[in-house]
């Protein structure tokens, strides 16, 4: 059954693929854009002008849609960008849950968030604020599927792969096994494979998605 989506980082790393996956399998989607990005939407979706920051500037859209995708964020996240992550991850989420909370009663009802893996040895700060920004879903009482990848390998995201041999020690081995499949690297095809599921099979309630899952799902998901 077709969705009607609406998605806040829709020209990003992962979103603008996710995009053209959504209007490829049939879903009606709107993407926010600030005004001079418009170029930058994948064919077939609709623009909507406004600020992810600001949810009076794109909220009557979320009360029209039944699935909301929030992919804003800092790009290339490092542990000196605390700032950063805070003015743009936790602002912008805390827009999108109040506009999705405000359109909940109506056709709206599933919210998709990408998280990151948690407990990690590095990355506090980004961490903390993801952790944040999971319990302002929570405390909105939305549902929500929350994906937890730690790094999305892709274009430009590539240098992690030469730890691959690493991690397969470390998976092999019973003591290490658990935090190397938590903190496992996702192919940018898997995370988007696995958002396009979220967004066709939504969430009863609350579910939280890892590593391992993502990568599952994206293999499940691609023989449809």
């Amino acid at each position: 059954m077709a969705k009607r989506v609406f998605v806040s980082g829709g020209t990003g790393y992962i979103g603008r693929a996710l995009v053209q996956r959504l209007v490829a399998a049939g879903h009606d989607v709107q993407v926010l854009a600030r005004r001079g990005s418009e170029g930058k939407v994948a064919p077939g979706a609709e623009v909507v002008l406004g600020d992810a920051l600001h949810m009076e500037t794109f909220a009557q859209h979320v009360a029209a849609s039944d699935t909301y995708v929030h992919l804003t964020g800092v790009s290339h996240p490092a542990p000196w960008k605390e700032r950063a992550f805070r003015a743009v991850d936790l602002a912008s989420l805390r827009a999108s849950a109040a506009a999705a909370a405000a359109a909940k009663f109506g056709r709206f009802e599933h919210f998709i968030y990408v998280s990151v893996a948690q407990p990690a040895p590095v990355m506090k700060a980004y961490q903390r604020v993801r952790q944040e920004c999971e319990n302002i879903l929570a405390e909105q009482q939305l549902i929500a599927t929350i994906f937890r990848p730690w790094y999305v390998l892709g274009p430009g995201h590539g240098w992690p792969a030469t730890l691959i041999p690493v991690y397969k020690i470390l998976e092999s081995i019973g003591s290490t096994r658990d935090a190397a499949q938590r903190l496992g690297l996702v192919k940018h095809a898997e995370m988007v494979g696995a958002l396009l599921w979220a967004v066709e099979n939504p969430a009863a309630e609350t579910r939280i998605i890892e590593v391992p899952m993502i990568r599952d799902l994206a293999r499940l998901w691609a023989k449809f």
